[in-house]
Formats: structure tokens, C-alpha cells, sequence
């Protein structure tokens, strides 16, 4: 157990394979480095998990096979020293730090894990073979690592979703476990690439958390319209009669009660998001949206606007500047208010 904010660096599996006796069960995180606080909550979450007697190894590798263009990838930022600090104070036993050489004998695997239809959609679709990169590596760190217990941000909710279903469709021996997104607080979703943002660019970005909270309000506030209308008498026909006697914010409450229907959730959500988005891209500099979907989390496919019932995740993806960057966040409809 580390007690004192030191860790140990491991650079090959054979270091790896020779670290640390221990009686209890490790715990891993996977990273690609220039770790924040967002990573330092994940640790601290698996150094819970792990117990006294267990290990918690932090991974940082920057995996080529993810990376579309080599450009991104050089400029990936790369903050060794800095990492085994961060991870160290938050209760990490090991950082693993390999070689691409280390990872990838030999040159790129001529065999890779395929994500299948989930791994084409939203990420997928705006960066080709990305997952293929991403859940071949998380196969290579799960067989090198052989954790108990791995945690993955939930930030990155198409990547742990891709994970799950690994690991279930190829009967890895893990617990995949998901920690709610880390936010700053100005409501910016933690990330690496979030040092990119010059002062005016981070102002614009803020558009992105700001569009997914109004929705989740706005469900949150039309649930709570289809919970009264299910209780109350409320009528149009009320509401006009109210609205002749000068009582127009009570006229108004009336008409909301008595129009809420359960089926407008999903478009309500979509429209408060994109009314925001869509003000972000009139701006000085402009947000360019990628995407924003509404999602089963299952699967990834869109919810369709019928859905009364049931989880869902509402992603977006838009650049600022040079910098692109992804948010998220969950919700679930026919939810008691």
C-alpha cells in the first residue's frame, strides 16, 4: 500500500510482473499521461477499492493506434515526471510507463480488437479507427496489468461503454468500474487538452457543459409538468379563463400543466442543448459542433423522440480553435421528480 506518496516506476512487463507482494486485490487505471485531477480521482478511487493489503497501478502509455493523424500525436502532451506525482499523492503503488517498443514488439499488431457497429458511431465516426486503437490497447494493459478491478472516467462514455462490452463479449476476468466526470469549477469537464484553450477559447468551450446542464434541467423541469398533470384537473380551457381575469402567470402554469405530455422529453432535451450550442457558434472565437446525440447507452444508437422511459447519455463533441474536446452527461426519462 502506498502511504506516503511515493510510487514506483515500471518500464517493461518484466518490471511489472516482479512488483510488489501483495495479499489483497490491485486495482488499475489506464492513462495516456499529463494526468489532472480528474485521473487523481479515479486513483484515489481504485486505492479505496484496494483496500490496505491491495495494489493500485496507474498505466501511462500514449498509444499510437489511436491517434488518426501524426500530428496529434506528437503534440499529445507528455508529463512523466509530473504524472508520478500526481499519481503517488493519490494513492498509486506503480505507474507503468512503457515504450511503445515495450507494448508493440515487433511494429503495429497485424491482429486488433474490432469495436464493431458501437465503435463507427459518434467518436467513431469523426475518428476512424480509433476505438480499434483504443480497446486493442486496453486488451494488451488488462493481460499485462491483470487487475481485479479497472477505472475508467465516465467522461469518456463511448470509450467505457466499448469496454464493458469487451470484456463481456471476450470473457476477460475484470470488474470494469465508471466514475462520474470531474469538473472544474467553471462546470469544464477536466481534460489534458483543456491547457490548449487560450483565455477567450475556454470562454466558448464553457458552452458545451452549459448546454448539457440546461437540458438536464429542462427534462428535470417537464418530468416535474407530467408529474402535476398526472394529479391535477388543470385544462386549457382553465388557463384561458385565468388569463381573462388577469392572472397570467398562473394562466401560464395551468397551460405548461396541461400540455405536458410524456413523449417531448427527447426533443426538449435536444432543443435546450442546441439552443446553447448554437449561440457558441456565433461566437468570438466560434464553437464548431461535432456532434450532440442523444443515446441509448447500451448501444449508442439515438433515443427516439417516443422514449417516455429509460437511461440515456447526451454526448457533444465540437472544436475550439485547434483544441477539440468531448462532454457528457446521463440521464434517465420517466425518473420520479
Amino acid at each position: 500500500m502506498n502511504t506516503t506518496g511515493a510510487t514506483t516506476l515500471l518500464r517493461t512487463a518484466a518490471e511489472l510482473d516482479a512488483f510488489g507482494a501483495r495479499t489483497g486485490p490491485r486495482a488499475l487505471v489506464m492513462t495516456m499521461g499529463a494526468l489532472h485531477e480528474g485521473h487523481a480521482t479515479l486513483i484515489r478511487a481504485a486505492r479505496t477499492a484496494a483496500g490496505p493489503d491491495g495494489q493500485v497501478v496507474v498505466t501511462v502509455f500514449v498509444n499510437p493506434l489511436q491517434f488518426g493523424e501524426a500530428a496529434d500525436l506528437d503534440r499529445y502532451p507528455r508529463t512523466l515526471d509530473a504524472d508520478l506525482a500526481v499519481a503517488g499523492a493519490a494513492g498509486a503503488d506503480g505507474v507503468f510507463a512503457p515504450s511503445v517498443e515495450e507494448v508493440y514488439p515487433g511494429g503495429e499488431p497485424q491482429v486488433r480488437i474490432d469495436a464493431g457497429a458501437m465503435g463507427e458511431r459518434l467518436e467513431g465516426a469523426s475518428r476512424p479507427g480509433h476505438f480499434d486503437g483504443m480497446l486493442t490497447v486496453v486488451a494488451k494493459m488488462l493481460h499485462l496489468t491483470r487487475p481485479d478491478a479497472a477505472f475508467f472516467g465516465q467522461k469518456d462514455a463511448q470509450q467505457l461503454a466499448l469496454i464493458r462490452r469487451m470484456v463481456r463479449d471476450l470473457n476477460f476476468p475484470v470488474e470494469i468500474v465508471g466514475v462520474e466526470t470531474v469538473r472544474e469549477p467553471d462546470g469544464l469537464a477536466l481534460s489534458s487538452r483543456n491547457r490548449f484553450l487560450d483565455a477567450e477559447e475556454r470562454r466558448t468551450a464553457l458552452a458545451l457543459s452549459r448546454a448539457l446542464f440546461a437540458a438536464r434541467d429542462r427534462l428535470a423541469a417537464q418530468q416535474a409538468l407530467q408529474a402535476r398533470a398526472q394529479t391535477t384537473t388543470a385544462t386549457t380551457g382553465r388557463a384561458a379563463a385565468l388569463t381573462r381575469l388577469g392572472e397570467v402567470r398562473a394562466a401560464a402554469d395551468t397551460q405548461a400543466v396541461a400540455w405536458a405530455r410524456p413523449g417531448d422529453g427527447p426533443a426538449a432535451v435536444r432543443a435546450a442543448a442546441r439552443t446553447i450550442l448554437d449561440d457558441a457558434a456565433a461566437a468570438q472565437p466560434p464553437l464548431a459542433l461535432d456532434y450532440l446525440a442523444l443515446v441509448d447507452p447500451a448501444d449508442f444508437t439515438e433515443i427516439p423522440d417516443d422514449r417516455t422511459t429509460g437511461d440515456a447519455i447526451l454526448a457533444v463533441a465540437a472544436r475550439v480553435g485547434a483544441t477539440r474536446l468531448i462532454d457528457n452527461i446521463p440521464l434517465t426519462f420517466g425518473a420520479d421528480t
